[in-house]
C-alpha cells in the first residue's frame, strides 16, 4: 500500500458498475446481444422526434467552448412546476430555492453527508438492504455509518434498533438518516409505521427520502416538506425519464439547505447537454412517462409468472424492478443454487443483479421479458434443488 493513502479506504467495497452490452458481449459464453436487466435503467430510448430536438439544441444553441449554465435556473423552475403539478400542489409552494441539481443523485449524497456529518459532525444511519452508495460515500469520507436490519420477510425497517442506535450512538451521533421510497433493491415502500417513525424524528436529524422510483410508484412525501425543514428529497432524471446517460438529479427541500448544497457542491456540475436533455425531457414529460403504464403491466407479468415456481419469494415491487429469493427449506445450498442461476441466466443473455440473498431484474420490454422467463424456466429446469 502507497504510504500516503488512507488505510481505511483499503478495506472500503467499492461500487462495481455493471457492464455495458458491448462490453458484456465480449464476456466468454455470453451472447453478442444481452438483454440489460441490471441497472434500473429504462428499456426506453428516447423517442426519435426529442432526439432530433436535442440534436438541434446541440449543434444551434450549445457552445462547447463556453461553461454551462453553473446555476441551472431554467431546469430548476421547470423541476420545481413538475414536483408541484405531481404532489397536486399550488404552483408556487416549490420554487426554484427549492431545488439543487446534481450529478446523478451520488453528488447530492455526497453533498448532503459533507454538509451534515463531515469533520466528525455525526454518523450516518440507514437500513439493510439497501441502496449501497449512502454507506460508501460516506465511508469514503471518513463518515461512521450505523447499520440497522430490516425484516426478512417484508423488509420493512427494525424501527426499534433504529430508535435504540439514535438513542445510544454516543460520540458521533446520529445526524443524518437515509431511507429509500420504495428501496432498492427490494421494491418495497414505506410502510404507516416507518412514516409515523420518520415524522417523529427530531428535527436535529436530517431525514433523506431517496425517491428515485417515483414515476412508478407514484408516491411521493414532497407535500409533507414544508413541515419539515429537515426532511430532503432526492430525485433521478435516469429511470422514467429514461435519461441514464445523462446522469441528472435533483433534490428538494429547504431554502437553507439547498443554499448549503449549492455552496459544497462542486462548479458547472451539469454538462450543458445533460441540461438540454433534462429540460427537454421535462417539457415533454407526458410523452416520456407513457412508457411508465407499460412497464407496471410488465412488471405484473413477470410477477404472476415467475410466482408459479414454490421454491420462489417474490417481493412486491412499486419500483421498475422485481426481487426474487429462494423459500427457506427449498435448498440447503442457496446461495449456490443462486449464483448458479445468476450465472445461466447470463450465460444465455439476460443480465440480472445478483445481490442481498437474492436476484433484482429490471422491468425491461416485453420482448426483453418474453426471453428472460423462457430463459429462466431452462435455467430452472438444470438447477440441483
Amino acid at each position: 500500500m502507497l504510504p500516503f493513502l488512507r488505510k481505511d479506504l483499503v478495506e472500503l467495497a467499492a461500487y462495481k458498475p455493471h457492464l455495458g452490452i458491448g462490453v458484456a458481449s465480449s464476456i466468454s459464453s455470453t451472447p453478442t446481444q444481452s438483454d440489460k436487466l441490471d441497472t434500473n435503467e429504462s428499456p426506453y430510448d428516447l423517442p426519435a422526434e426529442l432526439k432530433e430536438k436535442l440534436a438541434w439544441t446541440y449543434k444551434e444553441l450549445i457552445e462547447t467552448n463556453r461553461y454551462p449554465d453553473g446555476g441551472h435556473s431554467l431546469l430548476k423552475q421547470a423541476i420545481a412546476e413538475y414536483v408541484n403539478d405531481s404532489a397536486n400542489l399550488s404552483s408556487n409552494v416549490f420554487i426554484s430555492n427549492n431545488i439543487s441539481l446534481g450529478n446523478g443523485s451520488d453528488e447530492l449524497i455526497r453533498s448532503i453527508l459533507i454538509a451534515t456529518c463531515l469533520g466528525g459532525n455525526g454518523s450516518v444511519l440507514d437500513a439493510q438492504p439497501t441502496f449501497s452508495m449512502y454507506g460508501i460515500l460516506a465511508q469514503a469520507l471518513g463518515i461512521p455509518v450505523v447499520t440497522v436490519p430490516r425484516n426478512p420477510e417484508n423488509f420493512e425497517m427494525d424501527l426499534e434498533a433504529a430508535s435504540t442506535a439514535i438513542e445510544t450512538t454516543q460520540e458521533q451521533p446520529v445526524r443524518t438518516v437515509f431511507v429509500v421510497h420504495p428501496n432498492s433493491p427490494t421494491g418495497n415502500c414505506l410502510t404507516a409505521a416507518e412514516l409515523t417513525w420518520l415524522r417523529s424524528l427530531p428535527e436535529h436529524i436530517l431525514v433523506v427520502i431517496d425517491e428515485a422510483y417515483f414515476e412508478f410508484s407514484q408516491m411521493s412525501l414532497a407535500a409533507e416538506l414544508s413541515q419539515h425543514p429537515n426532511w430532503v428529497i432526492l430525485r433521478t432524471f435516469s429511470k422514467g425519464f429514461r435519461l441514464a446517460a445523462m446522469r441528472v438529479g435533483y433534490s428538494i427541500a429547504h431554502p437553507e439547505l439547498i443554499a448549503i448544497l449549492e455552496k459544497v457542491r462542486l462548479p458547472y456540475n451539469l454538462p450543458s447537454f445533460s441540461i438540454a436533455a433534462a429540460l427537454i425531457a421535462i417539457q415533454n414529460r407526458s410523452l416520456l412517462l407513457e412508457s411508465v403504464s407499460q412497464t407496471l403491466s410488465e412488471r405484473s407479468k413477470l410477477i404472476e409468472t415467475l410466482s408459479q415456481y414454490p421454491e420462489l419469494q417474490i417481493s412486491d415491487s412499486a419500483a421498475n424492478f422485481i426481487f426474487l429469493r429462494f423459500k427457506p427449506g427449498f435448498d440447503n445450498q442457496t446461495n449456490n443454487a443462486l449464483k448458479s442461476l445468476h450465472l445461466a441466466l447470463k450465460k444465455s443473455g439476460t443480465l440480472v443483479r445478483e445481490t442481498c440473498g437474492g436476484l433484482r431484474i429490471t422491468v425491461g420490454s416485453p420482448s426483453e421479458n418474453d426471453r428472460t422467463l423462457n430463459r429462466f424456466q431452462t435455467a430452472f429446469k438444470n438447477l440441483e434443488l
